[in-house]
């Protein structure tokens, strides 16, 4: 069984802008940017278990992962996780509709990546807000967080699935977090 264990914290662009920086400076690799659509749904036996089915859609690749709560007394949110690669999207959301399970939640996020020491350490930008999460065993966090000097950070217990409720916007039943379309005709500068 694979127990993904992450710590999240509430940051602001200021914040985003110095761990990046920080970042940098610690020698931490970057690994990878992209935008991702997330797709949840819930209902069935992922209701009873505190658990969902996600796809997310990002430019290279398509995933479906399965994430289940497992309770926890402190900061670090474990996760019961499993993920695979979608080959056929289409095909996949079908699927999960025949099995029952109904659209609740859609949220788009930007997202950075950094490997760094033994976790990995990501900062994300949302439509309500900006957000950083390590992810990798308990000690490893610690390591990191003192690193980067982040010890007394603002924890967020919740996950984007529960911001994106509390934030988003309910459109045709779904709870829904999208940063708005620009156009893609832009005023000559000075207008």
């Amino acid at each position: 069984m694979a127990i993904e264990i992450e710590k999240k914290y509430r940051i602001d662009k200021k914040k985003l802008v110095e761990l990046t920086a920080k970042l940098g400076e610690l020698g931490a690799p970057f690994s990878y940017e992209n935008f991702e659509e997330n797709y949840l749904h819930k209902g069935g036996v992922l209701d009873e278990r505190n658990a969902v089915l996600r796809l997310r859609k990002t430019e290279l690749k398509t995933t479906l992962t399965y994430k289940e709560k497992v309770p926890t007394a402190n900061d670090f949110k474990h996760q019961i996780e499993h993920e695979t690669i979608v080959a056929d999207v289409d095909a996949t959301e079908k699927i999960i509709e025949k099995l029952g399970y109904t659209l609740s939640i859609v949220y788009e996020k930007h997202r950075k990546a950094w490997h760094f020491g033994n976790v990995e350490v990501v900062l994300d930008e949302l439509p309500f807000g900006y957000y950083m999460e390590i992810e990798g065993a308990i000690e490893d966090i610690l390591a990191a967080e003192r690193l980067l000097g982040i010890e007394e950070l603002e924890t967020e217990s919740r996950g984007y699935p529960r911001l994106t409720a509390k934030f988003g916007k309910l459109v045709d039943g779904v709870y829904e977090a999208r940063f708005a379309k620009r156009s893609a005709v832009k005023a000559p500068l000075g207008e």
